[in-house]
This record gives C-alpha cells, structure tokens and sequence, in this order.
C-alpha cells in the first residue's frame, strides 16, 4: 500500500478502470487513459490483483484533458471517472466496456457505439458539454460539512459545488451550507418544471438542524413512513406530467427519459392490440407509451415492488385505462398473472386478487420491456420472461456486466440480440445505460 510503481497501460475495464500488469500481475488503474505510460501509487492489495491511481502521467494519451472539476483528481471525489478523457473518448471507452462485457460473458460479438444525450431544447439554461446534467445529487455529511465520498471509502471530500449537478440542485446552496446532525442531503430538482425538492436523512437518532436556502424548496426529513403523502416533482416526458415522490426513480440525465421511452417503443414496435409487459416500471415511464400504442384493444401490465412507485404510477397514467400496475417482486408477479384481452376495460389479475379482468384469458404477452436494478433480472426472471414474451423483448440496462450475464440466460432459452444501443446518460462517470432488443431464433 503506498507503493509507486510505472505502468504500461493497457486496455479500459469495467468500473472506471484501465488494465496494466506489475510483476506478472493485473493492476486496476484509475485516472489514466489506454497507451499511456504512468506512475501509480498502490492504493489495494487483494489475493488476484492490484488497484492503483495514477498520480504522474509521463506519456499522455492524445485523449487527455484537464479535468474542469477542482475535486476531480487521485484520492480526491470518486463521483465522475473520466473527467480526465474528452466526452469524445469518455463514450469510446463505455462502448469498449460493453463489447468486452458482451463477448466476455455472453460469447456475443458486437461492434459497440455509445450516442450522446442531449439537453432537451427546451432548456433554461444549457451548462457546458459534459456538466449540468446530475437532476438528483445525494451529498454526503460530516459533521455538518457537505461533501462527495471519495472512490471505494467513507471518507468525504469536502466540496462547495458540483460541476455535473443540475444548475437547480446548485442554486440551493446545500454544499455552501452546514446541515448539523444530517448524514446525507439529497437534492432533486426537475428540469421541465423547475420543482425542487431537498431530502435529509439524519444521524442516528439526532434531529438534523436544516439552513435557511437561497430558493424555495420542499423537504422531506428522515425516513418517512410507508403509504405516507411525500412531496414530489413533476417530470415531462412527450406531453405527458409524471409525479415522482420522494427520492424515487427517475432518470437523472434531463434528456434522458424522453430518448430511452422513444428507442424503447421504436425498439419493440408496439402494434394496436398487442399485450405488453412492463417490468420493473417504476413511475411508469415505458408503460405510458406502450399504453398509448397499443390501444384501447391493447393491454399493459407494469410489475414494480416500491409501494411509492406503484401509487404514483397508478395515478400517472389514470387515464389509460388500458394499463394496469401491479405492486410485487418481479418473479412473483409475473409467475401468478393472466392477461386479459377484449375490450377497453382490460385488465390483469393476478391469484393475490390484484386488478380485474374481463374477456379471454391470454397465456403470453406479444412485447416486454425490463429495467432492472443495477444487480440485474437475474436467471429465473429471465427464464419467465423468455417463457412469456411472443415477438419482442427490450432490456434497458445501467450495468453491461449483469447485461451480459442477462444476455447469456436469454440465449440459453432461444432469444437472439437483435440491436443494442449505448447511451452515455452519464457523462463524466463510467456509467452508461444500455438497450438491448432480443427476438426469439
């Protein structure tokens, strides 16, 4: 530990990394760039490898760049990864990252590109290439003080801005202000409304003392109580207002939503109809458009387990009352439903008793779109979905790893990756949302 060792660097790798070997072992480098030659400080020792930060660069790759974040650097903030690398190499290097996961882990061969996520047109104010985008920052707290944790420790690095925060998370002041008694303050803002809201978890049983803000916003202290009535923020998404309560799910990128909900329909092609799967659906975002695709003929069940989700959910998308949400862990949903299929009135029904049904039973849904946690679907998701889906299957994925694992159960059970699409939601940082689209054969 604490060792400098010079480095060859090689290839990147999942995790924000690139490869290197020292003394006939791998070495996981953080804040370097593929072909460069470094100096690296050991930072962790285990069994197999090595990690290290590069903490001199002695040849520069032609990628590099000064980082804009003061915070940014070896042993500093671990929030963005590539802050070092132009946005041009940033996505070069998520889409290497997924192709090695894919061929690596499901024997898939794919050439890989990662597309930008622009800022809706519509935006106030527009920050620079790469920054502004975080709609959600969680900060951390110590002893009153705001900070960012540092890569793979507790330890925070005291900040007083965060360049790829949403410029409304920056006008609340939360870095600039003390927040005794708090061990984390979260700040959500939206980016078609403006609404802001500002959530405090405190330490231990101590009440956190909250600042006066520069901005109006609404609060939400501890842990609130499940079924309770939460401040929320409004997010727009092709005409449409979602209510999303508390610190609940909703993309982070203010372009993101839009584009994933657009490849996602153009993904599965919905038809009028059509029975259709929405899995893990959150606040209903995809079931939303399929809802309006497949028609009043048309069915659309979301399966999602947060009780907060599921209410806004329900009441994000009343008026289409060709879509049902049913509340429950994804493998037990989906093994007890029935489809219904007739008329405007449609509805699943599961042996729990949730929803209504009236017409022909239907075994199957045509399509199916799932966007899992970051842990994936998993073998026996998979294996129900692959028994369920007729034509069409979308994955929406923010981890090529569990992706490619994914991948691999489904070709295991006849599904072919027919496309794949990289998004970089996530500029700065090595996360990436990906949308794979299977079909059976």
């Amino acid at each position: 530990m604490g060792d400098l060792v010079e480095l060859e660097v090689g290839n990147v790798a999942n995790g924000g990394f690139c490869v290197a070997r020292h003394q006939g072992r791998v070495v996981f480098v953080r804040h370097t760039l593929p072909g460069e030659r470094v100096r690296a400080e050991i930072t962790d020792r285990t069994k197999n490898f090595l990690r290290a930060d590069a903490v001199e660069i002695i040849e520069a790759s032609e990628d590099r760049v000064v980082p804009p974040c003061p915070f940014s650097g070896p042993g500093r903030c671990g929030g963005c990864d590539w802050q070092h690398a132009s946005l041009a190499a940033q996505r070069r290097l998520k889409a290497a990252v997924i192709a090695e996961q894919l061929e690596r882990v499901a024997g898939i061969t794919r050439t890989v590109t990662v597309e930008e996520v622009p800022y809706p047109v519509e935006a106030e104010f527009v920050p620079g290439p790469g920054l502004g985008w975080r709609t959600r920052v969680q900060f951390a707290v110590q002893d009153g003080s705001v900070g960012l944790r540092k890569h793979r420790s507790h330890t925070i690095e005291p900040i007083d801005e965060c360049l790829i925060a949403h410029p409304g998370v920056e006008e609340m002041g939360i870095e600039t202000s003390r927040w005794p008694g708090a061990s984390s303050v979260e700040g959500i803002v939206s980016n078609a409304t403006g609404d802001r809201l500002v959530v405090v978890r405190e330490r231990g049983k101590r009440r956190a003392r909250v600042p006066r803000l520069p901005v109006p916003v609404r609060l939400i202290r501890g842990k609130p109580e499940p079924g309770s009535s939460l401040p929320y923020v409004r997010e727009e998404v092709s005409g449409r207002m979602f209510q999303v309560s508390g610190s609940g799910f909703w993309q982070v990128h203010p372009g993101a939503a839009q584009l994933l909900s657009d490849a996602v329909l153009e993904a599965l092609e919905p038809k009028p109809g059509d029975i259709a799967l929405d899995l893990y659906c959150g606040v209903g975002l995809f079931a939303a458009g399929l809802g309006e695709r497949v028609g009043r003929d048309g069915l659309v069940v979301g399966v999602e387990s947060d009780g907060q989700a599921v209410r806004d959910a329900k009441f994000n998308l009343k008026d289409l009352k060709n879509v049902a949400i049913e509340r429950g862990q994804v493998e037990e949903v989906i093994a007890d439903l029935e489809f219904g299929k007739a008329d405007g009135s449609d509805r699943s029904q599961t042996k729990r008793g949730g929803g209504h049904h009236r017409g022909t039973r239907v075994r199957g849904a045509d399509i199916v779109v799932l966007d899992p946690p970051r842990s994936g679907a998993g073998k026996d998701v998979v294996d129900q979905i692959a028994r369920l889906a007729g034509r069409k299957i979308a994955y929406v994925s923010c981890d090529p790893a569990t992706l490619a694992r994914d991948l691999g159960y489904f070709s295991e059970r006849g599904w072919t990756l027919e496309s794949l699409r990289g998004f970089d939601a996530f500029p700065m940082t090595q996360h990436v949302e990906v949308l794979a689209t299977l079909v059976k054969g």
